[in-house]
């Protein structure tokens, strides 16, 4: 045991802890990667039993403006009504497909007088300004409307757009500049529209059903605190040899590998090794 006080001392309980503390981060890493897996099947799962399911009314699926249930995201509901056009805004910063654009938003007013924000679709940046060459319009008068549901997004800090634009589809935001009780809790993508308006802007395709490399990535975490551990006991193995390497059993111990290395012939390594050396 004597052979061994080496482990004992402050340099190598500091090594220790430094992978105790590594291998906690990689469990709470893998912890979290799991989390993302499981909310990507649940996002996945969603997509899967409602983007094709039959239009339901809105009072059925958002009875109240201000709440939204997320088992109900991309749930197709059927409503009438007249777009507000001349409350139209556009959504900066939204790319597709590697080119940046705008998200069109017309507020849609329901027979029954609420309103609720409809997502018309993407266009593209203009050639030679900070704003779509053209939008293609929503049809006027009354209208018949499927739409998909997705919750109100969240504001981000220090973002700002200029007067016809905004930043995100904060819809509290956006109910502050209009007149009427608006829809909070979500918005609508446009799924279909009669009569149609012709040209629209370009649909959002169906989101993939794929879960991501999550899992994959929580077993790496795992994998590398576990290796931790491992390179700590090569290291104590390594500075073990080097300190014992008078001691006649592992001067032995040392032959024998040698004999088997010279048995097994050079490796790749040893012949590089060599010619570095040469």
């Amino acid at each position: 045991m004597k052979k061994w006080r080496f482990v004992l001392s402050s340099r190598w309980f500091g090594y220790l802890t430094l992978v105790i503390v590594f291998a906690i981060g990689c469990v709470f890493l893998s912890h979290w990667q799991f989390d993302r897996r499981e909310e990507a099947a649940t996002e996945v799962a969603r997509v899967s039993e409602n983007w094709e399911s039959a239009p339901r009314t809105l009072d059925a699926v958002m009875p109240e403006l201000n709440e939204f249930d997320d088992d109900n995201k991309w749930m197709p509901v059927a409503v009438s009504g007249e777009y507000l056009i001349g409350e139209q805004l556009l959504v900066r910063g939204r790319p597709y497909g590697g080119q940046p654009g705008f998200e069109v938003l017309v507020p849609l007013q329901l027979d029954n007088g609420q309103v609720i924000v409809v997502d018309r679709g993407w266009v593209p940046s203009g050639n030679s300004q900070d704003a779509p060459d053209s939008v293609p319009a929503a049809p006027t008068g009354r209208v018949d409307v499927v739409l998909r549901l997705k919750p109100s997004e969240p504001t981000v800090f220090g973002r700002s757009a200029p007067e016809g634009q905004i930043a995100t589809i904060h819809l509290p935001a956006i109910a502050e500049l209009l007149d009427d009780p608006t829809f909070t809790g979500a918005y609508g993508l446009l799924a279909t529209e009669d009569p149609d308006a012709g040209v629209r802007p370009l649909a959002y395709p169906k989101p993939l059903l794929d879960e991501g490399a999550h899992l994959s990535y929580a077993f790496q975490w795992v994998a590398f605190g576990v290796l931790a551990f491992i390179g700590l006991g090569w290291a104590v193995r390594q500075e073990y040899r080097l300190i014992n390497e008078d001691d006649p059993a592992e001067q032995e111990r040392a032959q024998k590998r040698r004999l088997k290395v010279e048995k097994r012939g050079p490796t790749d390594a040893d012949i590089e090794d060599a010619l570095l050396d040469s």
